[in-house]
């Protein structure tokens, strides 16, 4: 008698999304999104070049009645089109809180308001982005996706998520592995 398991599939968590020139989906041409959690349930990610002018972090402290540190605060970033009214922050794990999600031994994810008050006060993480939004996508969907070659998959790089300026990551985190984003795709089917 044999037992029928559900397929194992490879977690993506800790991955890059890069959207290739193919990504039938306007909302996500020229997007570098961070698989933050994969299995059989289903995905999510956020976006991390895709800053929103509209919304400042400075505007945010301040309506939530928090001071605004000295230091240049980073900008408010478009996470994903799922609930625009959600916000997390995505920082490097040398700090800590209780809550979080570690995506890699270097990233966490948090939506704890504790994280944004330390941020605040000048002792919260020293890397980090502020995000508005996540990319979710049901069991099977996203790997649907990537059959379609609307997505490159390449590992995370914490350089690219902190401290390439946004209008480079998208080429850099394909760059990384000596791919052209911007032609991929194009040869495809021409042997």
């Amino acid at each position: 008698m044999s037992t029928h398991r559900a397929p194992i599939i490879d977690t993506l968590t800790g991955s890059f999304l890069v959207s290739t020139p193919r990504m039938p989906d306007p909302r996500f041409e020229e997007q570098v999104i961070l698989v933050c959690a994969h299995n059989n349930e289903g995905a999510m990610g956020v976006a991390v070049n895709k800053p929103n002018p509209a919304f400042s972090l400075s505007e945010i402290l301040n309506g939530a009645h928090l001071p605004i540190p000295e230091k240049k605060l980073p900008p408010v970033y478009v996470g994903g089109p799922v609930e625009l009214e959600s916000a997390f922050i995505l920082y490097q794990s040398d700090y800590q809180t209780d809550y979080r999600l570690e995506i890699s031994p270097t990233i966490s994810l948090s939506r704890e308001s504790r994280v944004l008050e330390d941020i605040a006060q000048g002792r919260g993480p020293e890397k980090f982005l502020f995000l508005l939004g996540y990319t979710g996508w049901g069991p099977g969907q996203l790997e649907q996706e990537l059959v379609s070659d609307g997505w490159l998959t390449v590992p995370a790089s914490d350089h690219i998520i902190f401290d390439t300026p946004d209008e480079f990551k998208w080429k850099a985190a394909a760059m990384q592995f000596g791919i052209d984003i911007s032609t991929f795709g194009d040869y495809i089917g021409y042997a």
